[in-house]
């Protein structure tokens, strides 16, 4: 009975070691799949948003110089004399009505070089922004800190601390960041500054 209990725990053991280790992975699995699809929203709210303007654009292009001419019927019972005048006044009809599909197309030309810094301003992903804040700091700082910070930056993104730390972890991972570990605490930094960090901690070498 004692060798059956025994082996009944070490089984048990070893079970729950599993289920901790699938679930762990689980976890880390889920994150990184909640950072791809995050960006890939980002990206897709963004080339919605160019389709939007290209769309307006197209539109404004789109609008004839002049209106297609008023039906012809009465040509033949028409005296020359009211010919004549039918063409003077077609003609002014003309002008005035190039006048405002000029103005139409300087005002689409007006929303478009303003629209485009919103396009531009929404084109970069969240890696883009991880990679170019780490490039800024001068001191290590945790996920929690730098999700803060882009949360400040760009108020309207949503901006979460899981997905920055896989962010982040994928950066590490592609040696575009450095993770330093303080006790239980993970800090990250930009390799470049981990590096020249580096020496300053260095004693100097003493002359012979």
């Amino acid at each position: 009975m004692a060798e059956t209990t025994a082996e009944t725990t070490e089984l048990t053991s070893q079970y729950s070691a599993q289920v901790s280790g699938d679930l762990e992975r689980n976890l880390k699995e889920q994150e990184r799949l909640s950072g791809e699809i995050e960006a890939l929203q980002a990206q897709l709210a963004a080339l919605q948003h160019d389709h939007t303007v290209l769309v307006n654009i197209q539109q404004a292009l789109g609008i004839p110089a002049a209106p297609a001419a008023p039906t012809a019927e009465p040509v033949a019972t028409v005296p020359a004399a009211r010919k004549k005048a039918a063409k003077a006044s077609g003609a002014a009809t003309q002008t005035k009505d190039k006048k405002p599909a000029t103005a139409d197309r300087k005002r689409a030309s007006q929303k478009t070089a303003a629209k485009t810094p919103a396009t531009a301003s929404a084109s970069p992903t969240l890696v883009d922004l991880v990679r170019e804040h780490l490039a800024g700091l001068s001191e290590p700082r945790s996920a929690a800190e730098i999700t803060a910070a882009l949360g400040q930056q760009h108020p309207e993104r949503t901006i979460k601390t899981t997905v920055v730390r896989t962010t982040i972890e994928g950066l590490v991972a592609r040696n575009q960041a450095q993770r330093t570990k303080q006790g239980n605490s993970v800090f990250y930094t930009a390799p470049d500054a981990a590096e020249t960090a580096a020496p300053s901690e260095q004693p100097p070498q003493q002359s012979a």
